[in-house]
């Protein structure tokens, strides 16, 4: 019996490190409660034993991290927040950036980060002061985009959510990075009939201090922050992932910006233009599994499939175009993942007629290839449910890395940053 207790322990403490988790983390990542961390360090040293189905739960872990960053002397140092699960992080990793810091407040797009990337994100930014934050050159942030999308209420800086811009407002302050990406929901564009983007467009380059009325939730250190004045170059534009080689209508807007100090000559603009020169022929069928391999389970019932064609025909008769999207192989692309897809699927439903079944929801890994992930990316840290949550959340790719490589150049302009820091990671 003692035997088996320190063979649990031990498997325990090794699955622990081989994740690259501390004590705290691990319990965290184990979804336990406050005293989560005593509780590991009590198993670890082989008092007491979990239950039954956590053991199991422990053991089934897969510790293969496919991100890990063990390298040495990388180029430049970043920040990741809102990070979700990690899309924006990948392509600045692959051009030789040091992810120095990650905040997510999900538990579940965190347990798969955590299990990508060997490394469990803060929580919160809005509790996170930014003198804990450690020095960077480039910041990176998809931050929330409910408050101004076309699903949601567009309350924008009336959204809590929409006062998340503030809370990279005030590390931009902090900080002054050399260069910065933000990414959204193209409804930002147009939201109170562009007043909102001017507001972050102004702030950034620091023409304008913003005068946000008191009663609009966010941080306290935020709220101080707002007369700290930014100036960067600065410069933004609507992208769609399809010309980026994924076979997804998906639009989204991005800001670019550059320290003028540190990085006087850069063209923002150029580099927009460049990016939407950018084409590409997809097609659905390339990475999509064949419907003869899918499991049973993603194709819908005869229930819902009469729920989507009633829908479908009220909405014609009302002269609009909402309904249920059927596709197949040979389309071109598919309609826009968004995170309400587990519920329903109705955006985007594969056909199977030529095996006589009703449509099929994609599978979590057909979610991450449409997103452009690679095929190393665990996506089977969470359920189906919080795997579709989190694809729909995230970003394209491919669109992050082309805009990666055009403004690494501009990155290694400077080799030294402010106060003489080298860039070099070492």
């Amino acid at each position: 019996m003692l035997d088996q207790l320190q063979s649990l322990s031990n498997t325990i403490r090794q699955k622990r490190e081989a994740l690259g988790l501390n004590q705290r983390e691990f319990a965290e990542f184990l979804g336990m409660g406050p005293s989560g961390e005593r509780t590991i360090s009590g198993w670890e040293r082989g008092e007491h034993r979990p239950s039954s189905s956590k053991a199991e739960l422990i053991q089934s872990l897969d510790v293969n991290i496919p991100f890990r960053d063990n390298r040495r002397n990388q180029t430049f140092r970043f920040i990741d927040l809102f990070a979700g699960i990690g899309g924006i992080r990948l392509p600045f990793q692959e051009t030789g950036g040091k992810c120095v810091f990650t905040s997510e407040w999900d538990k579940f797009s965190k347990k798969t980060y955590a299990s990508n990337f060997g490394e469990l994100p803060d929580g919160d930014i809005t509790t996170i002061p930014a003198s804990d934050i450690p020095e960077h050159d480039v910041l990176l942030a998809g931050f929330p985009c409910q408050a101004f999308s076309q699903a949601g209420l567009k309350q924008g800086f009336n959204d809590t959510r929409g006062t998340m811009f503030f809370e990279i407002q005030r590390i931009l302050a902090a900080h002054r990075p050399k260069a910065f990406l933000l990414e959204n929901v193209k409804q930002l564009k147009g939201h109170d009939c562009g007043r909102t983007l001017q507001t972050i467009l102004s702030t950034l380059r620091g023409e304008t201090v913003p005068e946000i009325p008191s009663d609009i939730p966010m941080s306290e250190e935020a709220r101080r922050g707002l007369g700290t004045k930014l100036d960067y170059h600065v410069d933004f534009r609507v992208l769609k992932a399809n010309n980026f080689g994924v076979p997804q209508k998906r639009e989204r807007i991005y800001i670019i910006g550059f320290d003028r100090g540190l990085v006087p000559d850069v063209d923002v603009g150029a580099i927009f233009d460049e990016l939407e020169q950018m084409q590409s022929e997809t097609r659905l069928g390339d990475v999509l599994e064949s419907n003869t391999d899918v499991d049973p389970k993603y194709t819908i019932s005869d229930r819902l499939l009469a729920g989507h064609e009633r829908r479908l025909k009220e909405h014609k008769a009302k002269g609009n175009g909402f309904g249920f999207s059927l596709f197949n192989t040979d389309s071109p692309y598919c309609n826009t993942i968004s995170a309400r897809y587990y519920k329903d699927g109705s955006e985007i439903l594969i056909d199977q007629t030529g095996l006589g079944r009703n449509p099929r929801k994609l599978t979590p890994r057909e979610c991450a290839r449409i997103q452009g992930f690679p095929e190393e990316f665990n996506v089977g840290a969470v359920s189906d449910a919080q795997a579709y949550r989190q694809f729909g959340n995230s970003v394209s790719v491919p669109v992050i890395r082309a805009i990666a490589n055009l403004m690494l150049p501009h990155l290694a302009e400077v080799t030294a940053t402010k106060n003489g820091r080298s860039s070099d990671c070492g």
